[in-house]
């Protein structure tokens, strides 16, 4: 796709990323939205199916489903099965420790993709950061959707801790005929009081875009267009999608530009009372997100590669947009986040 139409916006998102619930049987210390307790206010059933009606009448080809944990809502896969029912794919991001046999079997479907989450190999690595005992279920939720051949992926969020764990995961997964995707790790939710002490080191950014250019086979979406190599140019978006081919719907039905960026000040509008087609054409948070340019960035060598980064980790590390992504291999500068508490 060209980038011409990237910037310019299309008419409708490719995909929108669904965090479908506040409610999360874990308490990763990462977690982007500081998931945990379901709130009261979380989209009915009745609401979350109106919502599908809109988004599949602008033909939004897919839901990245996550959370919290999706499988903690009771009428999620029935919702899912409405999403399908009107074409939509789903790719599922989940925890793994509530899927049984019973359930991977719902999970069969021609459009559904799952993503299952461990941050390391084993108990020691995995478990201090997801939760005692997560490793375990999830293996076990590995070889249900194994035994049903369901598409799958395990999602690994790139930290200090998970940083030596890559080549073991790349087996890992090979092991049950899944993918290993590596996302990045952004200060939002409660990432940011784990962020200090998780966000990798200089030399370790360094060394993983030069291990990403030796695993093509690893994939990453957008999370890392800025340590890309010339070797992984074709392979994915080299500039942030936000608000030109996707956005986030919170649980609560509130549109935003990406998962990350779930503050206050970014808030496009509310689903289902608003109409989706006029916050995506017309909204003035949506508008500056398809203006917005990072003119330091625009003469450097790398330009082209990642076109400034990922402007989420520039707003919580420096509390604004319209500058470089702190973690570029180019113009890695030392910043400390934002402690602001998650709204």
């Amino acid at each position: 796709m060209s980038n011409r139409y990237v910037e310019m916006g299309l008419c409708a998102p490719v995909n929108v990323t669904w965090e479908v619930t506040y409610a999360c049987n874990l308490r990763c210390i990462h977690c982007l939205s500081d998931s945990g307790r379901k709130r009261d206010d979380e989209l009915t059933t009745e609401q979350a199916m109106q919502v599908i009606d809109q988004l599949a009448a602008r033909k939004v080809f897919q839901f990245n489903i996550g959370g919290g944990e999706p499988l903690m809502r009771p009428d999620f896969l029935d919702l899912m099965d409405y999403a399908h029912d009107r074409g939509m794919v789903t790719c599922i991001s989940t925890n793994g420790t509530l899927i049984d046999k019973q359930t991977a079997s719902r999970l069969n479907h021609p459009l559904v993709y799952i993503q299952v989450s461990l941050d390391g190999a084993s108990e020691q690595a995995n478990d201090p950061i997801r939760g005692d005992g997560s490793f375990k279920k999830v293996l076990n939720a590995l070889e249900y959707l194994r035994n049903l051949d369901i598409d799958v992926s395990i999602n690994c969020v790139l930290t200090r801790r998970s940083y030596p764990e890559l080549d073991a995961l790349v087996k890992l997964a090979a092991s049950f005929g899944a993918k290993l995707r590596v996302s990045r790790f952004r200060p939002s939710g409660r990432g940011k009081q784990s962020w200090s002490e998780l966000n990798v080191q200089r030399e370790q950014m360094a060394d993983f875009s030069q291990w990403l250019s030796r695993h093509l086979a690893v994939s990453t979406g957008d999370s890392f267009f800025s340590v890309a190599t010339e070797e992984r140019r074709s392979l994915g978006l080299n500039m942030c999608g936000a608000c030109k081919l996707t956005c986030c719907l919170s649980p609560r039905g509130e549109i935003f530009p990406c998962a990350f960026l779930q503050e206050p000040e970014f808030l496009a509008g509310k689903l289902p009372e608003d109409d989706f087609s006029a916050i995506w054409n017309t909204s003035p948070v949506f508008e500056s997100f398809r203006q917005l340019e990072i003119k330091s960035c625009e003469s450097c060598h790398r330009f082209d590669l990642c076109h400034g980064g990922c402007p989420a980790i520039a707003y919580h590390t420096q509390r604004r947009l319209g500058l470089p992504d702190p973690g570029c291999l180019a113009n890695c500068v030392t910043m400390k986040p934002s402690l602001q508490k998650a709204a």
